[in-house]
């Protein structure tokens, strides 16, 4: 069993992992057979096509800056609304959101049924 504790920004993480002894032997020749890594950068699984990242300051997220600073005040699921017409998918639109729920110009608090998401100000923006 492996176990994984620490936090993702406030939240509390504990999580365990259970392997058969065959999936143990299935890493250990894995890990036998791979070269070791030059740099820290992360390593994508075989036959897996990696997806663009957005840049920091790409349109996409302008855009998604601008629909919050745009309403002043504007509830979750109204924001994520939106967010998926501006993205073009609901998976895109969820990235957006968890974004702007870290970004430091945009304050999210509880509010009755939903969170609401506020524009802070252009502090802190790099041009």
């Amino acid at each position: 069993m492996i176990r994984i504790t620490g936090t993702i920004g406030t939240w509390p993480v504990d999580l365990n992992i259970e392997l058969q002894a065959s999936d143990w032997a299935h890493l250990q020749a894995a890990v036998q057979n791979t070269p070791p890594l030059a740099d820290a950068a992360p390593r994508e699984a075989p036959g897996h096509t990696p997806t663009a990242r957005p840049a920091p300051n790409d349109a996409l997220w302008q855009n998604a800056l601008a629909l919050v600073k745009g309403s002043g005040q504007i509830s979750g699921p109204e924001l994520f609304e939106q967010l998926e017409a501006l993205a073009g998918s609901p998976a895109a639109g969820k990235r957006l959101l968890v974004r702007l729920r870290h970004c430091e110009q945009v304050r999210v608090q509880s509010g009755g049924d939903a969170p609401l998401y506020t524009w802070l100000g252009d502090f802190g923006l790099h041009p």
